[in-house]
């Protein structure tokens, strides 16, 4: 038999030794575990916050456009427009009156205003082939570029000349306005430039301008340039109480007014009326001027009409209708 001693020292551990020492080492790879998740979290957190410090943020996709696009050129400035005399319109006895002939069809001259914007549209009126008048805004992006068409096309063309209106500058006439306050000098300076600024002009009418075109000075200082170029003047009549018909017979400028606005409404059904009523009143008073704009119902209009116009009138240049003013006695 193995001796007393020995057999004494080999005794059964504990129970509460058994179970202590796997308690510490679950402890151990919980602490570890929760660690390493607090240290990513701070990573990941950092990089995050350094990334939204340094880095340029993403641009949203609506910023992603052609430069043709973010660059777009601005829009021809509004018309303003007066149109209470149209419906029962009678031209001054003092201009004279083609007489009504059978075998003689009547004149219209249609007026395309606030050209200089829009080439496209431009091309697109000259390819009506039909002998419209174009006038031009000075120091437009395209102005220069649609002249040079016109002049190919052999379109007469015209200055479309910004002058102040009474309700500026709700109403922004655009680049080159004359001002009613500005000194004799500077008027006639700012009219030389935009008048150097479209080639081949035969003749100007007034774009806005129902403040200017009730300030005779300033009218006769406008007239007396446009006299010495030896240019024709269409007044758009944006007021009752313009004062370029006697300002013409004044200085002895050839001379005509705007009879109808065709698309005050950029409404197709509106515009052929109005096409209607120019027709009916050059019918009954010989030559009538209508004045329309660069707008793609102004064309598509015209397009549809302009066969059914030609039975009944003639189309010509504005200054087939401009004339002297006769001299009142």
């Amino acid at each position: 038999m193995p001796p007393k001693k020995k057999a004494a020292n080999k005794r059964a551990p504990s129970k509460s030794q058994t179970k202590k020492k796997p308690e510490i080492k679950q402890t151990s790879s919980l602490l570890k575990s929760v660690t390493a998740i607090f240290i990513i979290v701070a990573i990941a957190t950092t990089a995050g916050f350094l990334a939204h410090l340094f880095l340029p943020p993403k641009r949203p996709a609506i910023i992603k456009k052609p430069s043709s696009i973010i660059k777009k050129i601005p829009a021809p400035p509004v018309f303003e427009i007066y149109t209470k005399e149209e419906p029962d319109y009678h031209p001054p006895a003092t201009l004279p009156v083609k007489p009504k002939n059978s075998h003689v069809l009547p004149f219209v001259s249609i007026i395309i205003d606030d050209l200089g914007y829009d080439y496209h549209l431009a091309t697109g009126f000259l390819e009506l082939n039909t002998d419209l008048t174009f006038s031009i805004l000075p120091h437009s992006p395209h102005g220069t570029e649609i002249a040079e068409l016109a002049h190919q096309k052999n379109v007469e063309i015209m200055l479309h000349l910004p002058m102040e209106p009474f309700n500026y500058p709700k109403a922004d006439p655009g680049p080159g306005t004359l001002f009613e306050s500005m000194s004799p000098d500077k008027l006639i300076d700012q009219l030389t430039a935009n008048l150097d600024s479209i080639p081949y002009i035969k003749g100007v009418n007034n774009h806005m301008g129902s403040k200017i075109s009730t300030n005779e000075p300033q009218i006769h200082q406008i007239f007396s340039i446009l006299k010495k170029r030896n240019l024709f003047f269409i007044d758009s009549r944006t007021t009752n109480k313009t004062i370029c018909q006697p300002a013409a017979r004044l200085f002895q400028i050839p001379f005509a007014q705007r009879n109808i606005f065709l698309d005050n409404r950029q409404d197709a059904v509106e515009v052929q009326k109005q096409i209607f009523k120019l027709v009916k009143m050059a019918e009954s008073k010989g030559e009538v001027v209508g004045i329309g704009h660069a707008y793609q119902i102004t064309l598509d209009v015209l397009r549809e009409l302009l066969p059914w116009m030609k039975q009944k009138v003639t189309i010509v240049p504005a200054s087939k209708i401009a004339h002297l003013v006769e001299t009142q006695i």
